[in-house]
């Protein structure tokens, strides 16, 4: 359950393999066992409505979610990646609140979005929208798909092999 075990991983080149599933299995699940007791022994020992009651009891409510990273290998154990997207996202819609008009703001967060979505499948935003804006109005309707960011790469990779 610490980080130290998928460096360990990582350096042993098992990440997102059934070794790195056994790893945290071995070393993270009696951890987690452990924690849930604790939980469960904390809660009635706090009011609901108190901090620490909530915490215990949103903790508890979401324990699966908590501890699916035991079982499923392909599970990064933190969510940065999902956090900084979203400290991103947050500060755009601050932003958007004085692009002059609402249909502004509107079509410079689908903007963003788009470009989110390339950087978040390691797409150049610039060499995407560059060829699907010189595209998309030519492109059959029913392959639309293939113009999302993460098709668009698979298939630029598949082209270029």
């Amino acid at each position: 359950m610490t980080p130290v075990l998928d460096t360990q991983a990582r350096e042993a080149d098992v990440v997102r393999t059934s070794a790195h599933r056994e790893l945290r299995q071995r070393h993270s699940e009696p951890v987690l066992g452990q924690l849930r007791a604790w939980l469960e022994q904390q809660a009635p020992q706090h009011p609901p409505k108190g901090p620490l009651g909530q915490a215990i009891s949103y903790a508890l409510k979401q324990w699966d979610a908590l501890s699916r990273f035991v079982s499923d290998e392909r599970l990064p154990l933190d969510n940065n990646r999902s956090e900084a997207a979203l400290r991103k996202a947050a500060l755009g819609r601050k932003n958007f609140l004085f692009v002059g008009h609402e249909a502004a703001g509107e079509n410079l967060a689908g903007l963003y979005a788009l470009v989110a979505t390339c950087e978040a499948n390691d797409v150049n935003p610039e060499a995407y929208l560059a060829d699907v804006l010189l595209r998309v109005q030519t492109h059959p309707q029913s392959r639309i798909v293939e113009l999302l960011p993460h098709q668009w790469k698979r298939l630029r990779v598949a082209d270029s092999s």
